[in-house]
């Protein structure tokens, strides 16, 4: 049951299906693959009350270099089981939600292999159904099946119908877009370049932005590439954002976009090459919800800076709920906001996953480049200026730091809470620094302008053996004053790596 358990990675499945990689044996097998497709097709007849015979399954998949392998085993799987199966092909994870909702396709459930932005090696599953993602519950259930049913070694014949999933989901955005602006080519005029990364998301281009009349020509990276040649598919990532910034400059283009592998995540960058990311894209984004659905709550990870709460709340007029890190904590604490009568139309990670409430609650990091293509297009005609200039005024901390310390100890999560309860003693003691109130992830800690002037934020990793260490001042020098006095606590604890401090 372990090994099966083992494959569980918060919502979704992850693991290795590519040898190669000195200390990274594979993990997933094709009769563990075969297996995992078996037993979706049983949790969703037993989720839905439905014969298995009878459910209607849509598999698509990213670029890399096994999902041909893994697709063709998940279809094993699924044939064994006995449910209809659809090939999308490549695809990307928000369309692969969008095949369970559009009415030509209107599948039970769905599965998109993908592992994000983790090296070439790597894949795994999401799955889907008309509610949404599955929560993590859900998959330790479908794995929990899968160990019971146990390998799948015998080969069947898939009999699994093509269907052209990407050219409905692109002229849905293109429909979104246009009707946004109320013109068929609002981007008419524009210079707009996409970097893919080598993913999925190089039908950006010519599905969605030349249709609607942008010049896409200095574009790159379209073509798929499972091994990412490149740089790695992540908006987070500083080679990925630097990649984008100079084909933005070398263009002379007024808008840059950046996608992660699967779609459901993108960064941007402006005319002048500065990058919208992280807390800049929480800002662009909650400006055009809060103009919108002025007052809402916008829900974002627990490491948003204070300039952002400032953006938001006084600037905006919104409400910032700072809440734990995690798309599916961000998104679900949303939803359980707008169920309890608190309207909220945004939940975004720094990370760039998010959602919006309009959208069904979906990670699509098209969906929200397509309402910031709506506000550029709309800035333009009205001869207000252009996106940069929106959110200019955002104030950003004069010094920024994140750290990892590593958890030696083999049961790291109790140790892990064992330090956070220590810390915040430790912090009640500490002169100039104080409890954050309202906070729902580890220790978040206020500095004030005689002791660091900012504040940090020590939690425990989401899948790691680790204690990430945010901390953001108003001042040079404040990031040192305040990780020294953390460090000097932290010393005290055996189990604790402290060398990247």
């Amino acid at each position: 049951m372990e090994k099966w358990l083992k494959l569980q990675n918060g919502s979704d499945v992850r693991g290795v299906a590519i040898a190669g990689v000195e200390g990274q044996p594979v993990t997933l097998h094709d009769p563990i693959v075969r297996s995992i497709g078996f037993a979706f097709a049983k949790w969703l007849s037993e989720r839905l009350g439905k014969p298995v015979n009878q459910l209607k399954i849509s598999v698509g998949h990213d670029s890399r270099i096994s999902a041909n392998q893994i697709k063709t085993c998940i279809f094993q799987g699924l044939t064994a089981a006995g449910s209809m199966s659809f090939d999308c092909g490549l695809a990307s994870t928000p369309a692969m939600f969008m095949s369970t909702v559009f009415e030509n396709h209107n599948y039970d459930g769905s599965m998109m292999l993908t592992a994000s932005h983790l090296p070439f090696n790597r894949n795994g599953v999401k799955f889907f159904i008309r509610e949404g993602g599955l929560e993590k519950q859900n998959i330790t259930k479908i794995l929990t099946i899968a160990a019971e049913v146990g390998e799948l070694s015998d080969v069947v014949t898939v009999n699994a119908t093509t269907v052209n999933l990407m050219d409905d989901y692109a002229a849905h955005l293109v429909t979104v877009i246009r009707n946004g602006i109320g013109v068929a080519k609002p981007l008419d005029g524009l210079k707009i370049v996409v970097d893919a990364g080598n993913g999925a998301g190089g039908f950006f281009v010519d599905k969605v932005l030349q249709p609607l009349g942008a010049d896409t020509s200095g574009s790159q990276f379209l073509e798929p590439d499972g091994m990412f040649p490149n740089h790695i598919p992540n908006p987070e990532d500083q080679d990925a954002m630097t990649a984008i910034i100079t084909a933005v400059k070398d263009n002379a283009a007024d808008f840059g976009i950046i996608f992660d592998t699967d779609v459901d995540r993108a960064g941007a960058v402006d005319k002048k090459g500065t990058p919208i990311n992280r807390n800049r894209f929480i800002a662009l984004m909650a400006t055009i919800v809060l103009e919108e659905h002025p007052g809402s709550v916008i829900v974002t990870d627990s490491v948003t800076s204070t300039g952002l709460k400032w953006w938001i709340e006084t600037k905006l007029g919104g409400v910032h709920h700072r809440f734990q890190r995690g798309y599916r904590n961000v998104i679900n604490e949303a939803i359980c906001l707008n169920a309890a009568g608190k309207e909220s139309y945004l939940a975004l990670e720094t990370s760039g996953h998010g959602a919006l409430k309009e959208n069904y609650f979906l990670d699509d990091g098209a969906y929200q480049i397509a309402k910031i293509l709506i506000k550029i297009a709309k800035l333009k005609v009205g001869g207000n200026g252009t996106i940069d200039e929106l959110i200019a005024e955002l104030p950003e901390p004069v010094e920024a730091e994140e750290y990892r310390p590593k958890i030696k100890i083999a049961d790291f999560n109790t140790y892990g809470t064992s330090v956070l309860e220590g810390f915040a003693a430790f912090v009640e003691k500490t002169e100039g620094w104080s409890l954050t109130p309202n906070n729902y992830e580890g220790v978040h800690v206020t500095c004030d302008a005689t002791a660091g002037n900012g504040w940090a934020l020590l939690r425990k990793s989401l899948h790691d053996p680790q204690l990430p260490l945010n901390i953001e001042t108003e001042e040079i020098g404040g990031v040192e004053q305040i990780a020294v006095k953390i460090k000097e606590f932290l010393s005290g604890y055996e189990g604790l790596e402290l060398q990247d401090m």
